[in-house]
């Protein structure tokens, strides 16, 4: 199994990231979101993006407006890092690359953090953006949730919330690497452990633990989107790398969305790390992967 040696870059940025947490495990929450903020390192600057800062819904986010993009249609993009680290900056070139491969606009949240602020703010902050969406007259099915890893929750969960809500649903949904069992029973957490350059089982508990506090149980549906029906969720797209712990979410997610009827797609790229599509302008692996999501984006 070949990979491209830019990929490479992904895997020792992460590995520096692990070699430094276990050095200092007492690293304040501070200290590990100045270092998940390299998470925007990988990708490369998008031609023809443009940027801008505002809130939405009363919640902080970054814009990023691709030239010529169908300004009716808007991602809604919720970033990853465990809940509790990474930020709309880290995540707006990949999201822009993406706006860009769609030819839409998006909007990277900001959305408030655990520990300081835990379940469910962030779902909460998701909710109040799309409801300030539709109120501007975008139309619901003409916006997407897409998200990584903890980000990747809530792109699923906020959609669950608004169904809950009676609230229309996005046309598509658009998961990265989706963290989404916060009881940690997937198989490959153990199978990948050697390969997975980041995430481990202790990263991953000391993260669910900042973000369920200490009243929300592993198993909450909505903390845990895994423990939903699907019957009636819009059309689904889920991309993994095939060497990170994280897999067995995306496989159990893909049967369980199938099983009930939703029109899914699960890519897997062999030997990837978590969130590979932060590579995106970097290396082929993540730039192939954006051609497939456009391409099954265009067919909707």
């Amino acid at each position: 199994m070949t990979t491209s040696k830019e990929s490479a870059f992904l895997r020792e940025l992460y590995q520096d990231w692990t070699n430094r947490m276990t050095a200092n495990p007492d690293l304040s929450i501070d200290n590990l979101r100045s270092m998940f903020d390299e998470w925007g390192k990988p990708a490369l600057e998008p031609e023809n993006v443009g940027y801008k800062s505002g809130h939405i819904g009363g919640v902080e986010a970054i814009w990023a407006l691709p030239e010529g993009a169908d300004t009716s249609r808007v991602i809604i993009y919720t970033h990853g890092g465990g809940f509790a680290v990474g930020s709309a900056d880290s995540h707006r070139k990949m999201a822009g690359h993406l706006a860009k491969a769609l030819k839409v606009t998006a909007v990277i949240l900001h959305y408030r953090r655990a520990p300081e602020h835990p379940f469910p703010a962030q779902i909460d902050d998701a909710v109040s953006a799309y409801q300030a969406l539709l109120e501007q007259g975008y139309e619901a099915n003409k916006m997407i949730t897409v998200g990584d890893s903890a980000g990747g929750n809530l792109a699923i969960a906020s959609v669950l919330k608004f169904r809950d809500l009676g609230l229309p649903l996005p046309g598509a949904v658009i998961a990265y690497s989706p963290w989404l069992d916060m009881a940690l029973r997937g198989a490959t957490l153990e199978s990948n452990a050697a390969t997975d350059a980041l995430v481990g089982r202790p990263i991953l508990e000391g993260m669910a633990g900042m973000f369920l506090g200490e009243q929300t149980n592993p198993l909450d549906p909505l903390a845990n989107p895994l423990e939903n029906d699907f019957t009636g969720f819009p059309p689904l797209y889920i991309a993994a790398g095939g060497a990170e712990t994280l897999l067995s979410d995306s496989q159990t997610l893909y049967a369980k969305a199938t099983e009930q009827g939703v029109a899914a797609v699960l890519s897997v790229v062999p030997g990837m790390q978590h969130v590979f599509p932060a590579l995106s302008g970097r290396a082929p692996e993540a730039n192939e992967e954006l051609a497939r999501i456009a391409n099954w984006y265009q067919s909707l």
